[in-house]
């Protein structure tokens, strides 16, 4: 495989990011891509006919998804599940988040959703998208809104007005992480953000109910390095393993098993809800999937006996200027492929058993794999793999994509492992 093939791969997961500042518009885009390619949309509130040969998909809070694909022939063996995550560390905008400021100023109130790397939002263009409730003719209705402009920047303190700026001081939140919106030049201004996001959707802003609202920067992802051989982008996590999931999960035929992608929501606030990786929500789909296929309770469970689970979700590279943070001996890198998390207080699910099936694909895919563990005297942050096992128990495996400045406003990978994901994914769905 040559350069211009990883970067092509690179620069169509990099177009997907930049079409999802949200995990709404995430799964949307999603959604209609599995509909140009023939699934069919359920309902959770509907009654499912499935038939073998067909592929599947339904959402949950629009936010997350589940696509499955059902083999032709012989009762499938068990179920092929990866598991990926579409929302990554942002601001969300408060209710009533107007705040006028020495009558000159118009300024946002957001909070933190999930752990970031402070100041990587500093003075950088930023935007809003996410979604909007408003009153329809048949009751309440859904819109997406992106505000597709420069709109507003977080602007730092002058290093001469702060002198430990440039020591990297502890930033507050509630007073240093507030976005610069507009002037306000009578001291006051009422529901101008809802106004604009009003017009975005088409409807007054008194029709608008309700809305899930949040901060995406506005830097296009890129390649870059002196080959090309890097990437630099907002949310690869865990966009880049969602796009990776999802292209291998599409571009195979389900042999033995049922083939299932899911990508959910709240990551990295816990996955506790409803849309999470800690909700009923994978098991609820498999479970009747299993129904309509006529299985009961024990044919449901011999198949989840025979089910393997891939948690793709980024792991932490070597940095250059900060090797010593890493493992001594576990120490991934980027561009040398996928990464198996291992932990031994089970943060990560892998085991020898679900490792093993690991290696054995990636050797099938023609792929490279690295290990990645924790330093012993640095906690790491869980992921999506024993969450899912907790209401799923299927042999697990967790792996990710290396990546530098996990968390930050951007991030850094490499630019063959997306193409390394695609064709690992692409394996594990034609098994």
């Amino acid at each position: 495989m040559n350069m211009k093939e990883y970067q092509r791969c690179a620069k169509e997961m990099l177009e997907f990011i930049e079409k999802s500042p949200t995990a709404y518009h995430a799964v949307a885009n999603l959604k209609e891509e599995f509909a140009n390619l023939g699934f069919r949309e359920l309902k959770e509130t509907d009654q499912w006919e499935l038939e073998p040969g067909h592929g599947y998909y339904v959402a949950r809070n629009e936010s997350a998804l589940v696509a499955f694909r059902i083999p032709q022939g012989d009762a499938p063996k068990g179920f092929h599940i990866s598991a990926a995550h579409a929302d990554s560390p942002t601001f969300k905008i408060k209710e009533s988040p107007e705040m006028a400021v020495e009558g000159a100023y118009l300024k946002l109130n957001t909070e933190k959703y999930g752990g970031m790397i402070l100041s990587a939002w500093l003075d950088r263009p930023l935007s809003v998208a996410g979604r909007v409730v408003v009153r329809g003719k048949a009751g309440c209705e859904t819109r997406l809104v992106n505000i597709e402009k420069d709109l507003m920047v977080i602007p730092s303190v002058a290093i001469h007005m702060n002198r430990d700026t440039g020591k990297g001081g502890e930033l507050n939140p509630q007073t240093d992480m507030l976005p610069l919106y507009g002037e306000c030049s009578d001291g006051k201004k009422d529901n101008v953000l809802l106004r604009q996001v009003a017009r975005a959707v088409g409807v007054k802003q008194e029709d608008i109910l309700g809305h899930d609202l949040f901060l995406y920067v506005r830097d296009k992802g890129r390649l870059l390095g002196e080959s090309g051989e890097f990437v630099l982008s907002p949310r690869l996590d865990d966009l880049q393993c969602v796009y990776a999931s999802t292209r291998g999960f599409t571009e195979s035929a389900p042999g033995s098993y049922i083939n299932v992608c899911a990508v959910f929501d709240n990551e990295e606030v816990g996955s506790g809800t409803k849309q999470g990786a800690n909700s009923t929500f994978l098991e609820d789909v498999l479970w009747r999937i299993g129904e309509g296929m006529g299985l009961g309770r024990s044919g449901f469970l011999r198949m989840i006996a025979g089910s393997f689970l891939i948690s793709a979700d980024n792991a932490h590279a070597v940095h250059p200027n900060h090797p010593e943070k890493a493992d001594p001996t576990n120490k991934p890198y980027l561009n040398r492929g996928i990464v198996i998390k291992f932990h031994g207080s089970q943060k990560y699910a892998t085991d020898a058993v679900s490792a093993a099936r690991m290696r054995e694909i990636c050797e099938k895919a023609e792929v490279p794999c690295q290990t990645y563990a924790n330093r012993s005297d640095i906690a790491g942050g869980s992921t999506l793999g024993n969450i899912s096992t907790a209401h799923v128990s299927v042999s697990t495996v967790d792996i990710g994509l290396p990546q530098l400045a996990m968390h930050s406003a951007v991030e850094t990978a490499g630019v063959k492992d997306t193409k390394y994901a695609v064709e690992a994914f692409r394996v594990f769905f034609s098994e």
